[in-house]
């Protein structure tokens, strides 16, 4: 197995198929994911090449992309068998990719060390200063609101609810943003995770005192 040749080709394919998307899950989540994939994977001793792999893969198989998971996991199991990645590989890669969406916080953690690390970079790149420029993306992309102070945030739901709800996108914070650091799986993760909340919780303070008229 040319691992060199298949993560190049594993590139080539996202870039196809995610440049220009406009809702914040576009070719450079990709690649940031995987650079922070592969960084953790160093740190906590993974295997590096299965990381990368589920991480220039996972959003082919997402729903807001493929449609439904069925479809988008079909896809990639596909392609890794035209590029021969071995079936033990490409088991792993696909386990990775079924497991690691927030799913409204509903899902359980990761079974393999190298699904955890997947799921911490993914979660990484939602918070912190990129995470605040993919929310709003992502809202506007859907027709969501800023804000609604009349309306709350959601407690528990289901996938269901989480993706089927059009909730103002500052409610998302609440919903999600703020409660990954207490998700991560990894020491490394949850480091970079502590910096990235305190710049969420920056912005909410600095987005209310505007709203309010205080500054």
């Amino acid at each position: 197995m040319d691992r060199d040749a298949i993560l190049g080709a594993a590139e080539s394919f996202a870039r196809d198929v995610l440049t220009g998307e406009s809702s914040g899950h576009d070719w450079w989540h990709i690649q940031r994911v995987r650079s922070l994939a592969r960084t953790i994977a160093e740190a906590e001793r993974a295997d590096v090449f299965i990381c990368e792999l589920a991480a220039l893969l996972h959003d082919i198989a997402d729903p807001k992309i493929s449609g439904d998971w069925e479809t988008g996991l079909a896809r990639v199991r596909d392609w890794l068998a035209v590029h021969d990645v071995p079936g033990d590989a490409s088991e792993r890669v696909i386990e990775i990719i079924a497991t690691i969406s927030f799913a409204g916080g509903s899902k359980p953690v990761p079974r393999t060390l190298e699904g955890r690390v997947v799921q911490d970079a993914d979660r990484l790149d939602a918070i912190g200063a990129i995470g605040i420029a993919r929310a709003f993306a992502y809202g506007g992309a859907h027709g969501r609101v800023l804000y609604d102070p009349e309306v709350a945030p959601r407690g528990t739901m289901t996938a269901e609810e989480y993706r089927g709800h059009q909730t103002p996108t500052v409610n998302h914070f609440y919903e999600k943003l703020l409660s990954l650091k207490e998700r991560m799986n990894t020491e490394y993760a949850r480091r970079l995770a502590d910096h990235r909340h305190q710049v969420m919780q920056a912005f909410l303070d600095e987005f209310y005192a505007e709203w309010d008229g205080l500054r």
